[in-house]
């Protein structure tokens, strides 16, 4: 009898989780019966441990909070995922824990497509796990970008609609305004943006977050996370199979 084969996400209160309906969907389309994506909702890193040594998990993905704090927990990184410091697909074979980022993949691919000539600096919302995978892009890339987060020099509060109007592509990776705070917003000068910014919101859930509709107003092409999502979870599923 064949072997019965788990993968998963790791998160915390991620029960609208993405990735179990993909992979699901994904295993019937290719009439895998014999694969299974579990959510394992944990409330801190430490119970990763339980996670990594259950029969059968072949692999799993890593979300919010937890993509830097599963650093120390795995054997080894891809050189991608050293050099950004944070995971989000992690690989079980033989054995041994490897960590990946395929945000980053991701990411590329999503500026790769919407990117037009005059989008030459970046600003980066938030210094999380998905923050870390877009400066990786853009500085690959040659973009110039600038930070901003709660404690950073440059943060929500001293941020202005100047700064903002010379930076045509904006990245939001805060999870604030996702699923089930919809009416959430960042404070954001929005009266820096032009219909020559690209403003990528990386939340998928909702489709449209406050920050994008306020965003669209003022004639900025908007994104949402979604394409990115779909193709992180892609390039994750090339390195379970191989």
């Amino acid at each position: 009898m064949e072997q019965h084969i788990k993968y998963g996400l790791v998160g915390k209160n991620i029960a609208y989780s993405f990735s179990q309906k993909f992979f699901t969907e994904k295993f019937k389309k290719l009439f895998l019966k014999n694969r299974s994506y579990e959510v394992f909702d944990i409330d801190k890193i430490e119970e990763i441990k339980n996670i990594i040594t259950l029969p059968d998990l072949k692999g799993f993905n890593v979300t919010i909070p937890y993509k830097e704090q599963i650093l120390p927990f795995l054997d080894e990184l891809s050189e991608e995922a050293k050099q950004i410091g944070a995971v989000n697909t992690v690989l079980i074979k033989d054995g041994k824990t490897t960590g990946y980022n395929t945000d980053a993949y991701g990411f590329e691919r999503t500026l790769a497509i919407h990117r037009k000539k005059f989008h030459q600096k970046a600003i980066i919302l938030g210094d999380g796990g998905a923050a870390k995978a877009v400066k990786f892009v853009l500085s690959k890339h040659g973009i110039p970008f600038i930070s901003v987060s709660r404690k950073g020099e440059l943060n929500f509060e001293n941020l202005t609609a100047e700064i903002v109007s010379e930076q045509q592509i904006v990245v939001q990776c805060t999870p604030v305004g996702t699923f089930p705070n919809c009416d959430d917003c960042l404070v954001f000068p929005f009266d820096g943006l032009t219909d020559k910014h690209l403003v990528i919101d990386l939340i998928y859930n909702p489709n449209y977050t406050e920050f994008i509709k306020k965003s669209r107003e003022k004639g900025a092409k908007c994104l949402n996370g979604y394409y990115m999502l779909e193709q992180q979870a892609e390039k994750a599923w090339e390195i379970w199979k191989s």
